[in-house]
């Protein structure tokens, strides 16, 4: 293990090891090989780091500065950002297996969310009541909730960094943000901005560790406020049971299994273009990845062929190199459950049509674009989210039966549908139970709206200006302007 990088956790404004000094590799998963160490912080850390946070929101700087100063520190890190996009791409491209040509791009275009929240943080604001009661002004004002601990993974961690960290700073909030196991280092090299954008000790705080104990002791301690998690379905079970413990207000984004529904009106290429960026894009590691794909039985075969051509067109190789359309997946295990659901699509009369293999001549953790034509929507492929390049195709025949296949799913994150009728896709938009709907697009977003999902894909919302009331809670204060003296309350009759 040569030119191995070690890394450090961001706590209170110092940049500290864990309390035994234990560390857990980082695996750079285009070749295997451990190229980074980083602290396993234990439960000690944590409620260090949490105690900080909590101070910082009550005592510190941050407590004095007004909304506008709140925002100013916001938009100098987005600069920073930005300025820092190139060497933020570079290690998360490493440390994730992404390609770089995506991930500096992210990087950079995640400053606009930090701009969107700074101009948001000097918008928040009560209301006056048009109360039923004589002489009594009432009006409501908007508080911070107080530390906030922050869940993330590892595939999207610069943009869930900002839309986390962007409305809870923005609403005076103070945070505590746990990096993914798998791939920490973008995290961390993006702590190193936050004290040079002004923000005060103990705002931020970044720690690593696993689940157990450093996730458990994070979402149950104490003074935790409110918990942002983004992640899987089993871990999203012990946060709400950790919750539990501090009655924590909770959001979750869970993933999802997210169907691509092609009309027979389409525009072809347009529809295959989505498909593939849908579901290739970032090699499938995507929550929003359009993994479920519903094809008009009368343009079926000629959508295949192109797609067919399509991924098997894609160069899969270096995540560094620019020529790279498709990198590696992140982690042995993701790759081994792919293949075993695979094989299993196949044991259950699935066929491949493209890919269903580890290409050949690539040493990391890779796999093929895979496409599985399905002949029943019961193939438990159908409804298990892989977090890799594996798409499951169903034919159908009208726009009722589609309707209840895309909707036969525990999950409800996204959904995309192409299609020429306005007025169908008006009307499926609408019907399809998901919290995000592309009509001839796919995996567009915005600081400016909305993101999360339904069912099995969580709740909640990111993003978007509601997001900062999210971070807030309303106090109710009651004010008596007349000069007359209250009544008495128990009076002899």
């Amino acid at each position: 293990m040569t030119n191995v990088v070690d890394y450090k956790m961001l706590v209170d404004g110092v940049w500290i090891g864990a309390s035994d000094d234990k560390t857990f590799d980082s695996i750079n998963p285009a070749t295997g090989q451990v190229w980074a160490r980083v602290p396993e912080a234990t439960a000690a850390d944590v409620d260090i780091a949490v105690r900080a946070a909590d101070r910082a929101f009550h005592d510190g700087p941050w407590a004095k500065m007004s909304p506008t100063e709140r925002g100013h520190c916001l938009r100098r890190l987005a600069e920073l950002l930005a300025g820092h996009s190139e060497q933020l791409g570079h290690t998360e491209a490493v440390d994730t297996g992404k390609m770089l040509k995506e991930t500096r791009w992210q990087a950079k275009y995640i400053a606009e969310f930090f701009h969107f929240y700074a101009g948001c943080a000097d918008k928040i604001h009560g209301d006056t009541l048009p109360i039923d009661k004589p002489d009594l002004f009432v009006f409501t004002d908007r508080e911070p909730l107080g530390v906030i601990a922050a869940v993330v993974p590892w595939n999207s961690q610069l943009f869930l960094s900002a839309v986390k960290i962007g409305p809870a700073l923005a609403a005076g909030n103070t945070v505590v943000m746990k990096a993914s196991e798998h791939a920490s280092a973008a995290m961390l090299e993006f702590g190193k901005l936050i004290k040079e954008a002004g923000i005060p000790d103990g705002v931020v705080n970044i720690i690593t560790g696993h689940g157990d104990p450093c996730g458990k002791a994070l979402t149950s301690h104490p003074l935790v406020a409110r918990i942002s998690f983004t992640g899987g379905p089993i871990a999203a079970r012990h946060v709400l049971h950790n919750s539990a413990e501090n009655f924590a207000e909770v959001s979750l984004e869970l993933g999802g299994k997210s169907p691509i529904i092609v009309f027979d009106d389409a525009n072809i290429e347009s529809a295959v273009n989505g498909a593939v960026a849908g579901i290739f894009g970032a090699a499938g590691q995507s929550c929003v990845a359009g993994s479920r794909l519903y094809l008009h039985e009368d343009i079926a075969d000629e959508f295949l062929a192109r797609m067919k051509t399509a991924a098997e067109s894609i160069l899969i190789g270096d995540p560094l190199a620019e020529e790279t359309q498709m990198g590696p997946l992140c982690t042995v295990g993701q790759r081994d459950v792919i293949e075993r659901e695979v094989a299993h699509a196949v044991s259950e009369g699935g066929h491949i049509l493209s890919g269903g293999k580890r290409p050949d001549g690539l040493d990391g953790i890779y796999f093929e674009p895979t496409i599985i034509e399905c002949p029943r929507q019961d193939l438990r492929i159908v409804d298990t989210e892989l977090f890799g390049p594996v798409v499951s195709v169903l034919r159908f025949r009208d726009e009722a039966e589609v309707l209840a296949l895309a909707n036969d799913t525990k999950h409800g994150l996204a959904a995309g549908i192409f299609t020429r009728d306005s007025a169908r896709s008006i009307r499926m938009a609408k019907a399809v139970r998901a919290g995000i709907v592309w009509v001839n697009t796919y995996r567009a977003v915005s600081p400016i709206a909305e993101f999360g999902g339904v069912k099995g894909s969580g709740y909640g919302r990111e993003s978007g200006f509601q997001a900062v009331y999210d971070y807030t809670r309303p106090k109710t204060i009651w004010m008596n302007t007349s000069d007359e003296p209250l009544g008495a309350v128990f009076v002899s009759r």
